[in-house]
């Protein structure tokens, strides 16, 4: 039976709220999937301050967040509209909506007093009034219950989409970069993935601070810069990019704070250089992750880029220096969209939670069994 459903992510980079429509026939291994439009919707300045608040200890508080909750309700029922009506499809025939929200704070690993949890907002019950769907969310606290650490959650559905006869992992690069592992024709529990380390969160914000633009568009000031190797040198001796998975990380460790403390010492440099070292060592990340997690393991044939910084040409160019051994791909190289993925990918785990199909992945979030993930807010109403 075939569903039209629409996938609904706003990441860490805060670079807009995706939102794919989506045709879906069947669930589980039977699983198709046909892309029918896609949108990005720019998150207005001001209500990117209010995240931006909300991910900071010293700037957060419950007003603020209780608010925002709804704020980002109404932003993604707009993309989701949007979407329909850049389709030119009848949002009444919207089977199913599957939002991750936006994170505002993700604790994979209890620290004191502080519990393993995570927090993703973005009102269920305001897209599903605005929308007149059931819609799917809060995907990940599910996972934790059940002894995992709620992310990442993609790689159940790349295991659908992209396990062929080849080795391959598939890289995404939003505000955080993870890779999921999929062995040649392997069956679900041999896959596994974790977060690398920063993805374009760490390039954007000294970007932001030095150029004044919201990205390095293309990598151009990166290919414009020499990488400084003490700073790279310090930055790969931070603890977590040699970290054992499972393993999740995010604007908590990677934000403002930490750039905070890089200009500080580092401030003196170039710009260009500044930003060049970072591309590298998001670059470097990456592929010390998979020369000590993943390589030995597997020989992988394929890695296949995804997110925004896919489209980051020096960064691409620097891995495919860096994995001399394997063929360095983007999602467009398979006819897919970097941008579309992760939204895809959540209106497939919606049509999972709707089918009572278990969709977490142990060797991804190291949870102690595999378990539906989500919240389901029915329809509100008679259509």
């Amino acid at each position: 039976m075939e569903k039209y459903v629409i996938g609904l992510m706003s990441g860490t980079s805060l670079d807009g709220v995706d939102a794919a429509l989506v045709k879906i026939t069947g669930f589980g291994a039977q699983t198709k999937i046909q892309l029918i439009d896609f949108v990005n919707e720019e998150i207005p300045d001001e209500l990117k301050k209010e995240i931006m608040d909300c991910f900071s200890v010293e700037k957060s508080n419950v007003e603020l967040i209780c608010s925002l909750n709804f704020k980002l309700g109404y932003l993604f029922s707009d993309a989701a509209k949007k979407v329909c009506k850049k389709a030119d499809f009848d949002i009444n025939k919207v089977d199913l909506i599957g939002s991750h929200g936006q994170t505002i704070y993700h604790i994979p690993v209890g620290y004191k007093n502080m519990m393993r949890s995570t927090l993703q907002i973005g009102e269920p019950s305001v897209i599903a009034y605005e929308t007149g769907a059931t819609v799917v969310s809060n995907f990940r606290t599910m996972d934790i219950a059940a002894g995992g650490q709620g992310a990442p959650l993609v790689p159940y559905t790349e295991y659908l989409m992209y396990r062929t006869d080849k080795n391959r992992v598939l890289q995404n690069i939003g505000g955080i970069g993870n890779v999921t592992v999929i062995p040649a024709n392997c069956s679900l529990e041999q896959m596994y993935a974790f977060d690398t380390g920063p993805g374009n969160m760490v390039i954007d914000e000294i970007t932001k601070r030095l150029k004044g633009q919201k990205y390095d568009k293309g990598g151009y000031f990166a290919s414009q810069g020499n990488v400084n190797d003490e700073l790279l040198k310090e930055l790969m001796s931070i603890e977590y990019i040699n970290e054992a998975p499972p393993k999740t990380t995010g604007r908590e460790f990677f934000g403002s704070q930490f750039v905070d403390r890089l200009l500080m010492k580092w401030g003196h440099l170039e710009p260009n250089d500044i930003i060049a070292t970072v591309t590298m060592f998001t670059a470097k990340a990456i592929a010390v992750n998979y020369r000590n997690f993943v390589f030995k393991n597997y020989p992988i044939d394929e890695v296949i880029l995804g997110g925004g910084g896919s489209y980051n040409n020096t960064l691409v160019k620097m891995l495919k220096e860096l994995l001399p051994e394997c063929k360095v791909m983007v999602q467009e190289d398979l006819g897919y969209s970097s941008d579309a993925k992760e939204a895809i990918a959540f209106a497939v785990l919606a049509n999972e939670t709707i089918n009572g199909m278990a969709s977490n992945v142990l060797g991804a979030t190291g949870a102690n069994e595999r378990v539906v993930l989500g919240n389901i807010t029915p329809v509100p109403y008679k259509r």
